[in-house]
């Protein structure tokens, strides 16, 4: 699924759209997103994605 394009969704559905691919399975060691965001929820880590400030690519840029 693509990541909702900011002209086209609300912040809810941004929010939404982070929730849903970056969920926090509560095992560190097997999941590795919280080293990939550095320590960061997922939700933090896209605070500008989601209230329309950035794109998700160039936010996803900052953490590769």
């Amino acid at each position: 699924m693509r990541p909702p394009e900011i002209a086209d969704s609300t912040e809810a559905e941004r929010r939404k759209y982070i929730r849903d691919t970056f969920p926090c399975i509560a095992d560190c060691d097997m999941c590795g997103l919280c080293t990939v965001f550095r320590g960061r929820d997922p939700e933090i880590a896209y605070k500008d994605y989601i209230s329309g400030e950035r794109e998700f690519m160039d936010v996803s840029a900052d953490y590769r």
